[in-house]
């Protein structure tokens, strides 16, 4: 005979999530704006998950949800252009960390269009061109592990930092 599940584990669940977003609030992240362009199509989407792996090869991590409208084309594509953001592009971070549609997030902004890479991002801190060489999945996500082919260091001077939920530039 089966036997019922009480809602206690789903509450719990729900809590430690809730719990868990809230801790992660805490911690300061450089905002990003990933694209990618190629066959599988240009796309691009909001990022604080990015972090360096190694310097040998130099590698970075950028964590994508499946669930992306970037996701398909920036598997497919397998190169991005990790554009980290300088202060004031607040507004490229909400476009591109939103529900807008693909074309809109890549009207309003400035772009150096470069062949055979993602686009980068004018303005913006750095931009790394970066070829995705491995992937896992976990959760909801998948792990990106990106070898860095080329990086775009434009001295801004200042980023933009996400932090208990707000904007900040340092």
């Amino acid at each position: 005979m089966p036997t019922e599940l009480s809602p206690a584990p789903l509450a719990e669940a729900i809590t430690a999530q809730h719990t868990f977003r809230n801790a992660m609030a805490q911690l300061a992240a450089a905002v990003h704006v990933v694209t990618t362009d190629g066959r599988g199509g240009k796309a691009g989407f909001a990022a604080s998950a990015v972090c360096s792996v190694t310097d040998s090869p130099p590698t970075l991590l950028v964590c994508l949800n499946r669930g992306s409208s970037a996701w398909q084309a920036t598997t497919e594509n397998a190169r991005v252009c990790i554009n980290t953001l300088s202060a004031g592009q607040q507004a490229v971070s909400a476009l591109f960390g939103g529900k807008t549609a693909m074309t809109e997030r890549f009207a309003g902004v400035e772009w150096l269009e470069r062949a055979g890479k993602a686009p980068a991002l004018a303005g913006a801190a750095m931009s790394i061109d970066c070829r995705i060489v491995n992937a896992t999945t976990v959760g909801s996500h998948d792990v990106l592990f990106c070898e860095v082919d080329e990086i775009i260091d434009n001295q801004a001077g200042s980023s933009l930092l996400y932090f208990n939920r707000q904007y900040h530039s340092l």
